[in-house]
């Protein structure tokens, strides 16, 4: 699978990050994903896995990997349709079939339980895996969760999903980026978080994408948090106007617990502040650990 012809390494500070976390690639029986690891020598701690939302890639979480791999085994994919991963089989796919992938990955890479992160879209496809394999799940962390439009009225779901497949025909991925880059971050973010998303976002393949947008039309993450009991936590920026606080205070109410709001962050908190997020993680992984004990 190819990447677009503008997908060169970038030239700023996170090209050094880059390299120290190279993207590799495992077969399945079922599928080829592609993903970044840190933390190889950390078997004694639970494993933290990193899903990406819609318009990124494993490449996004490279800041969290060189800080919670530190302590951490760190798996972040390439979700089915993006960088090196195979796609999912149906056209207009549901969660449960991102979630089947991820357990393929797992399987592969042999890890048997995990503390599951997912961001944005990445939320719908952690909240199906853990709903499904909740015993392989020891904490689930959603940050700016979208909660999809499966509950929606049909016409309101055709809608979400023809508009944003309209934006990709008429602009392409490098055209998203740079229309839709800068709704990701706060207003504060520095030009660096902004090129970095830009970049992430540009990397697109347009038919994983499209799968995607899909996806978030089907979804109805409340629907899945109410099928797992494990423990659950859900964060979101204060600044985030793609999943803005109100939006996910119902999926923090759904997963029954207080939603956190980091001060002065966007939708893409993880980029811009990403000091404060890997606190948020690490902190959350503890907690995972103390509640369930240690990862043999």
């Amino acid at each position: 699978m190819t990447s677009p012809a503008f997908t060169l390494m970038p030239t700023f500070t996170h090209a050094d990050a880059l390299v120290r976390f190279p993207e590799q690639r495992v077969d399945t029986a079922q599928r080829t994903i592609g993903y970044r690891k840190a933390g190889d020598t950390h078997l004694r701690t639970m494993p933290i896995v990193m899903l990406h939302g819609i318009g990124s890639g494993s490449a996004s979480w490279v800041r969290q990997m060189e800080t919670l791999g530190a302590a951490h085994q760190v798996l972040v994919w390439d979700a089915p349709g993006y960088g090196q991963s195979s796609h999912v089989e149906p056209a207009s796919p549901v969660a449960s079939d991102y979630a089947d992938a991820l357990s393929d990955w797992l399987d592969a890479l042999g890890i048997e339980r995990c503390v599951l992160v997912g961001h944005s879209l990445g939320a719908i496809m952690a909240a199906s895996f853990a709903s499904r394999q909740a015993a392989r799940v020891a904490g689930l962390l959603l940050l700016s969760p979208a909660g999809g439009y499966g509950a929606a009225l049909a016409h309101v779901r055709e809608e979400k999903r023809d508009a944003r497949l309209a934006m990709l025909a008429e602009l392409g991925p490098q055209g998203l980026a740079e229309k839709r880059s800068a709704n990701m971050v706060s207003a504060e973010a520095d030009d660096e978080a902004r090129e970095w998303v830009r970049w992430n976002m540009a990397r697109i393949n347009p038919a994983g994408y499209t799968q995607a947008t899909h996806l978030l039309a089907n979804a109805d993450l409340a629907s899945d948090l109410t099928d797992f009991d494990g423990r659950v936590a859900v964060a979101v920026g204060a600044e985030d106007t793609i999943t803005p606080p109100a939006a996910c205070e119902l999926i923090a109410k759904a997963a029954n617990v207080n939603l956190q709001v980091i001060p002065g962050a966007g939708h893409a908190g993880y980029i811009e502040a990403p000091v404060r997020y890997s606190a948020l993680i690490e902190a959350f992984s503890a907690q995972c650990e103390q509640c369930k004990g240690v990862m043999q």
